[in-house]
C-alpha cells in the first residue's frame, strides 16, 4: 500500500516526543513535572466521578451534542466570563464547545485565515 504524501509530510507527533522524552528522563531516576499534555497528576475526585456514572447511566447522553456545543454549557462558560472578567457574550452566536484545545485553535485559524496571511507565533508556544 502506497503512503499518502500529505502524511509522509506529517512532522513528529510533538506530544509522542516529549513522552519519549520523559520516559527515558525517569529511567534515568530524575523527578519529572510533566506540564504538556495538562493531564491530572492526582485522582478525579469523587463527587465528580459520581456525577460522570450518574450522566452516563441517562438514556439522553448517549448521543452526539448539536455542533457548537450544549446549549446550558455555553450559557455556563458565558456566565463565567461575566462573572470572572465583566464581559458579555451571546451563548448562541459567540461561544462554541471543542473536544480540546487545538480543535478550538486550528478551527480558529481555519475560520479567520487565508492562503497567504501572515500569522505570528511566540517561542515558546502551544
Amino acid at each position: 500500500m502506497r503512503e499518502f504524501a500529505r502524511i509522509q509530510r506529517l512532522p513528529p507527533y510533538v506530544f509522542n516526543i516529549t513522552a519519549e522524552l520523559k520516559m527515558a528522563a525517569r529511567r534515568r531516576g530524575e523527578d519529572v513535572i510533566d506540564l504538556s499534555m495538562g493531564n491530572p497528576d492526582g485522582p478525579t475526585p469523587k463527587h465528580i466521578v459520581d456525577k460522570l456514572v450518574e450522566a452516563a447511566q441517562r438514556q439522553d447522553t448517549h448521543g452526539y451534542s448539536v455542533s457548537k456545543g450544549i446549549p446550558r454549557l455555553r450559557r455556563a462558560i458565558c456566565d463565567w466570563y461575566r462573572r470572572r472578567y465583566a464581559v458579555e457574550f451571546d451563548p448562541d452566536a459567540e461561544a462554541i464547545v471543542t473536544i480540546g484545545s487545538k480543535e478550538g485553535l486550528a478551527h480558529l485559524m481555519l475560520a479567520t485565515l487565508e492562503r497567504g496571511d501572515t500569522v505570528l507565533v511566540p517561542n515558546p508556544s502551544y
